[in-house]
């Protein structure tokens, strides 16, 4: 299993070390010691509690999409000649930028400070990872303990 320590643990559900604590001292996350004596939280517990903190705000009288990939921001900036238009939305700590044409921005008045959400619908999505450690014992990436 993967062990995060606590400042990580933060760091990936979006609050501060101290934060991080509490839930620990309150029950809220579940955490041990690493052979080095370091508090650490499985893995597992933290995808856990960022679901629970995942909650997509909506905007008023949106409508119904079958895109899952929604994300509510801020408009910080547009970028716009007679064709394009570059819009960049901060959602929350994720940096947006879409490229548009200039009528679509100016149909949906985009500008500084306006709120507005991204919608991401891509059929092709790459996930990057650390490699997993090298397996030990009989078990194989492919065939799992106990599988025939």
């Amino acid at each position: 299993m993967t062990q995060i320590r606590v400042r990580d643990a933060g760091m990936f559900l979006g609050v501060s070390d101290d934060t991080v604590r509490r839930w620990i001292e309150k029950g809220t996350l579940e955490a041990a010691a690493d052979a080095r004596g370091r508090t650490v939280i499985e893995g597992t517990e933290v995808a856990r509690m960022a679901r629970e903190l995942a909650v997509t705000p909506e905007l008023a009288g949106g409508a119904r999409s079958s895109a899952r990939n929604r994300f509510v921001g801020i408009v910080t900036n547009v970028v716009m000649d007679t064709v394009m238009a570059q819009v960049q939305l901060q959602c929350g700590p994720f940096r947006v930028v879409s490229l548009m044409s200039s009528e679509a921005a100016r149909e949906l008045g985009l500008e500084p400070g306006k709120i507005a959400s991204a919608v991401i619908k891509a059929t092709h999505v790459v996930i990057e990872a650390e490699p997993a450690a090298a397996p030990t014992g009989p078990s194989t990436p492919s065939t799992p303990e106990g599988a025939a």
